[in-house]
């Protein structure tokens, strides 16, 4: 009998660890430089509601980190990370976010040279620098309509190639060696905080 008891209470306690691991979340702050085409992507995401926070404040690089910084004290996450592209920040400002998110344990989802490059990996493997104006020529091309930057319906449009985007972009990063930011135009990291995302997606 004490045999059974053993097998059946350690059959109980695994059933109740697998319960407990399914149902593991975590929570997520996403800063972004911009104030609607970044926040609109990312809170399409099919993920519980309590699992990210999603802030589009229009700061510069370094600003956006040293709020996430002031941020993840006042609430409980478990990833942090700053969503910003190269722009025409300046070279200080744009490598000081980078060794400040790194002191402070914040992740960093950059594009450079825009966040467009991200949108058109999902269609094309592109590894020529261009214009932020022929990012969106392409979309327009791509999509076969005018591509809104604030739209709040591009996450569904073209989801079903986010596989393609996710490979273009690791592909992307492997011709750079070693890897800058600053200067790695055309790169992006996007697809790091989309994968963390598709963990929790239901």
């Amino acid at each position: 009998m004490p045999k059974n008891n053993s097998r059946r209470g350690s059959s109980r306690g695994y059933a109740e660890r697998t319960v407990a691991t399914r149902e593991i979340r975590q929570r997520f702050l996403i800063i972004c430089e911009g104030g609607t085409t970044e926040p609109n992507y990312f809170k399409s995401f099919r993920v519980p509601k309590d699992v990210i926070d999603v802030r589009g404040l229009g700061f510069d690089p370094s600003k956006l980190i040293e709020t996430a910084k002031k941020l993840k004290t006042q609430e409980d996450y478990d990833q942090v990370w700053c969503v910003f592209d190269r722009d025409d920040w300046t070279k200080q400002n744009f490598n000081n976010a980078f060794a400040n998110a790194e002191r402070e344990g914040i992740k960093v989802a950059y594009s450079n040279e825009a966040f467009e490059l991200w949108y058109v990996l999902h269609f094309e493997f592109l590894n020529t620098g261009i214009l932020r104006s022929d990012y969106i020529d392409k979309l327009d091309r791509f999509l076969g309509k005018k591509y809104k930057k604030n739209s709040p319906t591009i996450y569904e449009e073209i989801e079903n190639k986010q596989a393609n985007a996710i490979k273009n972009a690791k592909n992307l990063l492997k011709q750079y060696e070693p890897i800058n930011p600053e200067t790695d135009n055309p790169s992006t990291t996007v697809h790091l905080l989309v994968e963390e995302l598709n963990k929790f997606i239901r």
